[in-house]
């Protein structure tokens, strides 16, 4: 007699899901499981080398003031600075957009290193105290002050680091023999972790305060009003699809629907909805692989290809799992920035676009700040196809850094409205690049995407948009929930995403995913809903649910909610489980 079926999976099937393990679990199993020499290169590559350039810069310059510039004539200094100035404008020039980039990308990736994770840590366990001290407190006004409190500790704690690392930057370089430039090395990395702690003192007072300002996000019911649908959008996000019949899914293991009988079903239901009122677009909001394999791409494909009529309204945008290092069994797993990994999970997503809406979406022209070419002419001009494909297959690093900077001009994607005062569709990714598999969620969106999605809005100034995105903009009130159900990962930069989309609230509503829970709410006038997923973290026999958002124009040119329509997802979609013997 058999005591178990292998597809009720065991334990190693959950060796990342966060519902079978605690936060301290996992952190036992990355200590024990982590490759020490592997997280000593990446830490020196990502961290310490960093540090040491950015507190070497002032010694470089006080010694080529020192040693060169105090030596020379008048002239020599003026063909100096000319030399200089026109050696930064050839840079500027030829990788200008590249260095801004990468600036920018550092500068976040700080943030959510650094400023993001720790704020939000404090910032949860005070409101927790405040919950339990004052539990009849105005939530909201409660929130906050637990983020001002959570910046003034991590400022404080800043403080003391730079005292101790400090007080002031070294620049002196007393000599260039061998132990001086040690001397100077050290110097140096004492001044990178002054200045970060320095940074860190303002940056998390900074954060609350922007928090405080942004306001606590709200229940939409208000904004809900009655009337006829002009569009009806399906909303379904973290799809999580599996690359066979029994997989089981990274974050919930075996507390999910096995397989990807879930999927299939939930487009099925859209189908019977499609036949009852047309459905305008069907959006996925990111994570539609589990792993980003090719596998899993394929049996996308598959499930899309028995449901025709919706395929070609399908638009999906990438979530974490899809883009950056996941691993289902080693949570612990690290990867080099210089590999190429992160760049061909990427492509296999572009790939899966191009062949899933590659003839409806387009991107933007950054240099006429319009709309431009459909997303396959786009990847068809100039060999920019054939160079990925050929990156595909044989790596190497310049062939991944210009892949790279295709997938960046990528995105946003458009889907212009038919007509002027029609809806439109801006499809944004808004992955960070991670290199940890356990902390491969934090979410940023660039500041030349989101200049490109406002072109795009500019360019249709009556028409209204559905900006999607698969990170939510800013954490959502959840008063009593365990603490690792209330620090999330959204946008490090979600506050100035959120300010930028305020300016034109009245005809946008921001749809995403990532946390695997649905709510409609609003920060100011802006509307933001987040859609649930179908598959994971419910039982196998937990009915699923997602929802249909009936839009329609106002007359001041605004977009109105109307009542959504959810769509269940019965028990009876999954496969049965066989009898007991």
């Amino acid at each position: 007699m058999a005591f178990a079926d292998p597809r009720d999976g065991d334990l190693e099937d959950d060796a990342s899901s966060t519902s079978r393990h605690s936060l301290l679990g996992h952190a036992s199993h990355i200590l024990l499981e982590i490759s020490l020499p592997k997280l000593a290169l990446a830490a020196l590559l990502l961290l310490v080398v960093p540090a040491v350039l950015i507190g070497a810069a002032p010694k470089v310059a006080l010694w080529f003031a020192e040693a060169v510039w105090a030596r020379v004539s008048d002239a020599g200094r003026w063909a100096s600075v000319a030399f200089v100035l026109l050696v930064a404008a050839g840079i500027l020039w030829r990788w200008g957009g590249r260095l801004l980039r990468a600036t920018e990308r550092n500068f976040w990736a700080l943030n959510a290193a650094l400023v993001q994770p720790l704020y939000m840590a404090v910032r949860e366990l005070v409101g927790l105290v405040l919950e339990r001290v004052a539990p009849t407190r105005d939530f909201a006004a409660a929130r906050r002050l637990a983020g001002l409190v959570a910046g003034g500790v991590l400022a404080l704690g800043a403080a003391m680091v730079a005292l101790a690392a400090g007080p002031l930057p070294t620049v002196i370089i007393e000599d260039l023999s061998p132990s001086g430039l040690l001397r100077a090395a050290r110097d140096s990395l004492d001044n990178g972790i002054w200045a970060v702690a320095v940074y860190l003192m303002i940056g998390a007072p900074a954060w609350s305060v922007a928090e405080a300002l942004a306001g606590s996000p709200r229940e939409i019911d208000d904004a809900i009003v009655p009337g006829d649908a002009a569009w009806r959008i399906a909303h379904l996000s973290d799809i999580h699809v599996v690359g066979d019949p029994y997989g089981f899914r990274l974050e919930c293991g075996r507390d999910g629907p096995r397989g990807n009988a879930r999927v299939d079903a939930a487009l099925a239901a859209l189908e019977a909805e499609d036949a009852r009122a047309h459905l305008d677009w069907v959006l996925v909001t990111g994570d539609v692989t589990d792993a980003g394999r090719n596998a899993e791409y394929i049996a996308f494909d598959e499930i899309a290809a028995r449901h025709p009529a919706l395929r070609e309204r399908l638009l999906v945008i990438p979530g974490n799992h899809d883009v950056n290092i996941v691993d289902r069994a080693n949570p612990a797993r690290l990867e080099l920035p210089i590999t190429p990994g992160g760049s061909l999970r990427r492509l296999r997503f572009l790939a899966a676009t191009a062949r899933l809406q590659g003839q409806r979406v387009h991107v933007m022209d950054r240099t006429r700040r319009r709309v431009g070419p459909t997303l396959n002419d786009w990847l068809a001009a100039d060999g920019r196809g054939a160079a990925l494909a050929r990156f595909m297959d044989g790596g190497g690093i310049r062939a991944g850094l210009a892949a790279r900077d295709v997938w960046n001009q990528a995105w946003p994607m458009v889907v212009p409205p038919p007509a002027p005062d029609g809806l439109g569709v801006l499809l944004l990714d808004s992955n960070a690049e991670t290199h940890f598999s356990f902390t491969n969620a934090l979410g940023l969106v660039g500041m030349d995407q989101m200049r490109a999605a406002e072109a795009a809005m500019a360019q249709f100034p009556a028409a209204r948009w559905l900006v999607a995105l698969h990170h939510h903009l800013m954490e959502y009130p959840r008063p009593g929930a365990p603490l690792a159900d209330r620090i999330g990962t959204a946008l490090v930069n979600g506050h100035w995403v959120l300010g930028r989309l305020r300016r034109v609230a009245s005809r946008v509503l921001v749809l995403h995913g990532h946390r695997h829970f649905d709510w409609m709410g609003r920060s100011g006038a802006l509307r933001i809903v987040s859609a649930p997923s179908v598959v994971m973290g419910a039982p196998d026999r937990a009915e699923a649910h997602f929802w249909i958002h009936a839009l329609a124009p106002t007359t001041d040119a605004g977009l109105a909610m109307l009542e959504p329509r959810r769509i269940r997802v019965p028990d009876a979609s999954l496969a049965a489980t066989p009898p007991a013997p």
